[in-house]
């Protein structure tokens, strides 16, 4: 069984501070089944203060930090002087008593701290409590509201700053740390795409939060000039299919399926009865990025993985290609009507690029938070399942498949996402005319503040 969730609330004397504190306590005990250890400081406590702390419903208990002497203070010492200072010298019994609760089976969930203890805080950083939560970014029970952006919830994150024991957490922190060096952002992206971001980020520049940030993209590939001589055997087989029937499934030259979801999105493909060109790919039961860096590397035939007489069964409606394919060209050949993808930024924005709705199937990194955005109502771009496509490992089943690619090819969902995709293309076409001129225009602008 699960362990409650255990807050830790540390509060200073008086009233004031002591009673809402526990009433608080009593809330998250009561309406919410967690377990609350209040921390008082004996040095300041008195009787009246401690009233409020005498009737606690079970799940609440009360931990006072031991007496530290404030006998070299002058007589006259201001109250908030002396209180602070018994704050500021009980640290080490604080950082003692924290310790000895994370060692607990509860551990530590939240730590808080009311108003005059925010000395407490450094402590708790120093610990690896922030003042928030110290669970998995992934199990946050309320979603992530950052400024500007649609709310993400925690398995929504990018993947690395999920499991905060992996090494990789504190190289992000690190990571986005550094960003703060840089004199401004030059971000791959258009304002039609991420609006309410960008004017987000513009207000928290002018705050000097953040420096500033350029949105100068879409830059996509360019289609290679149509020829006979040069056009992929895939591009002459779309030649031959209605406008607008034909799904493009990728998953990006780094994804890769299990080997299961691979006989499963088979399956869903061959169910839903609609044409689709396949880009097909070795197939990975361990890493979801295997083709990344390479790993997934082998010289078996990739289309050898599917499921036994597929190949041949679908070959009025479909077309395997294996390991890859030019998609720049195929995305914006006339009979491709939908893009099931992994929703890497470079496929997303190519797929804004030729005006062509989405199914994003987040595997991995980033990833995700795509899937967020392009699925949200501000943006409209891409189907994607709640709870998120293949969450935790688990198998999408050829049903779901099936239903996706239906309401992406044929659904009223469907028909939203083509609409909002050629509204977008028509902005891409206007963005991709200025994006390279706002980035020469800077780096001029920064060499005649350098006087070069």
């Amino acid at each position: 069984m699960a362990q409650a969730a255990h807050v830790v609330m540390l509060t200073s004397s008086g009233a004031g501070h002591v009673l809402p504190v526990s009433e608080l306590a009593k809330r998250l005990a009561v309406r919410h089944g967690f377990t609350v250890t209040i921390v008082t400081y004996a040095s300041l406590s008195t009787p009246g203060h401690s009233s409020p702390l005498a009737s606690l419903p079970p799940g609440v208990s009360v931990a006072a930090l031991p007496e530290v002497s404030i006998s070299d203070l002058p007589a006259d010492a201001h109250l908030v002087t002396r209180i602070l200072t018994v704050i500021n010298r009980a640290l080490p019994q604080l950082r003692d008593l924290l310790r000895s609760l994370l060692g607990l089976p509860a551990g530590i969930t939240a730590f808080m701290t009311d108003m005059l203890c925010p000395a407490a805080l450094a402590v708790s950083k120093e610990m690896g409590l922030p003042g928030t939560t110290t669970c998995e970014c992934r199990d946050l029970p309320e979603p992530v509201m950052l400024p500007g952006c649609v709310p993400l919830h925690g398995a929504d994150l990018v993947e690395p700053v999920q499991n905060r024991s992996d090494p990789v957490y504190e190289l992000m922190v690190d990571l986005g740390l550094n960003y703060l060096l840089a004199e401004g952002f030059i971000v791959n992206t258009m304002d039609a795409l991420e609006h309410e971001t960008l004017v987000a980020f513009q207000e928290l520049s002018d705050k000097g939060v953040y420096p500033p940030a350029y949105a100068v993209g879409p830059f996509t590939r360019r289609r290679c000039p149509d020829s006979d001589e040069v056009k992929h055997s895939c591009l002459r087989w779309l030649d031959n299919q209605p406008d607008g029937s034909v799904l493009y499934v990728s998953f990006g030259s780094g994804g890769a399926l299990s080997t299961e979801q691979t006989a499963e999105l088979a399956a869903g493909l061959e169910a839903s009865e609609q044409r689709f060109l396949w880009v097909v790919h070795h197939p990975n039961d361990k890493d979801s990025s295997a083709g990344y860096l390479g790993t997934a590397t082998t010289d078996d035939d990739p289309l050898s993985y599917l499921p036994e007489g597929f190949v041949e069964r679908t070959k009025g409606t479909g077309l395997l290609v294996p390991l890859w394919a030019p998609q720049v060209e195929i995305l914006n050949h006339v009979a491709v009507g939908g893009f099931m993808s992994h929703g890497g930024w470079n496929s997303t924005l190519e797929s804004v690029a030729a005006g062509v709705p989405m199914v994003a199937w987040p595997l991995y990194a980033e990833q995700r938070m795509n899937a967020v955005m392009l699925s949200s109502d501000r943006v409209g771009l891409a189907l994607w399942e709640r709870p998120p496509l293949g969450k935790d490992g688990a198998i999408v089943p050829r049903e779901e498949v099936a239903a996706l690619v239906g309401e992406l090819m044929e659904g009223e969902k469907g028909a939203m996402a083509r609409k909002k995709a050629d509204h977008l293309r028509d902005e891409a076409e206007i963005a991709q005319d200025r994006a390279l001129a706002v980035v020469a225009g800077m780096v001029s602008l920064h060499r005649k503040s350098h006087g070069d």
